[in-house]
């Protein structure tokens, strides 16, 4: 069965959001690759995505102890990022996996944060106002993707056509869906916001494989320096560099 979503393409929404000229990616951008004010034209289907799932080399996983859930991971954040024209998505870039490893470490603990009671329920301008930490709202924002997809559709959220998925990830943005300690509004904000950080990070972390998020937006990485064509006034496209081919 064929799709055509309706709204934008990845293509329009990385030039618009000024993604493309370099500016920062971060967790304030409005609506989203995936959402009901976006949408990619050139789609790839759920069973492409799997095939490429299983074709890539797997790496350490540290959070995700379940196959079941870390799947559910990987096709929400293809669907969020999906593969198109512009280049590869989320899956083939190893975003489900540089999320994994940050939920075991300090990102996920919120070890740096401040997370003492008295909690409320904040609103959507406040930040984070959950006493959850974020591998905890990952936890029971994964489960509840699958929950709902067997409430709605009697299947698991992976077995799902990519309609199907994004009618879900669409419910979530907009906090249709009632979770335990946090709203579904708040866990899509942070599934969303790690996509784009793993297709964005260096690769040193996990995501962003081959440098092709950076390729995608002719972001050189980290370089020495630019002293040898600082004085062009022409656009210079610089082979990216990670932090990891650097010299110490």
């Amino acid at each position: 069965m064929t799709e055509k979503d309706k709204g934008l393409s990845r293509r329009d929404f990385l030039k618009r959001s000024g993604i493309v000229t370099g500016t920062l990616v971060g967790g304030g951008l409005l609506g989203g690759v995936i959402g009901y004010n976006a949408r990619n034209n050139t789609e790839t289907s759920p069973e492409e995505t799997r095939e490429k799932a299983r074709q890539i080399s797997p790496k350490g996983r540290k959070f995700f102890t379940r196959d079941a859930d870390f799947k559910i991971l990987s096709q929400a954040t293809e669907r969020i990022f999906p593969k198109d024209d512009l280049g590869p998505g989320a899956i083939e870039l190893g975003v489900p996996y540089f999320i994994d490893n940050q939920l075991a470490g300090a990102y996920g603990m919120n070890s740096r944060e401040y997370m003492q009671g008295p909690f409320f329920v904040g609103k959507e301008t406040q930040g984070y106002q959950s006493p959850l930490t974020r591998a905890e709202i990952f936890s029971v924002g994964i489960a509840a993707l699958d929950n709902e997809a067997q409430k709605r559709f009697k299947k698991s959220f992976t077995d799902l056509e990519g309609g199907q998925m994004d009618e879900i990830l669409t419910a979530f943005q907009k906090g249709e869906v009632k979770l335990n300690g946090v709203t579904s509004s708040f866990f899509f904000t942070l599934l969303r916001s790690a996509t784009l950080e793993g297709a964005y990070s260096d690769p040193i972390y996990g995501g962003n494989n081959n440098m092709d998020g950076w390729k995608m937006k002719n972001f050189p990485g980290h370089q020495a320096a630019y002293i040898n064509v600082i004085e062009s006034d022409k656009f210079q496209k610089i082979k990216p560099q990670s932090l990891s081919s650097m010299d110490h």
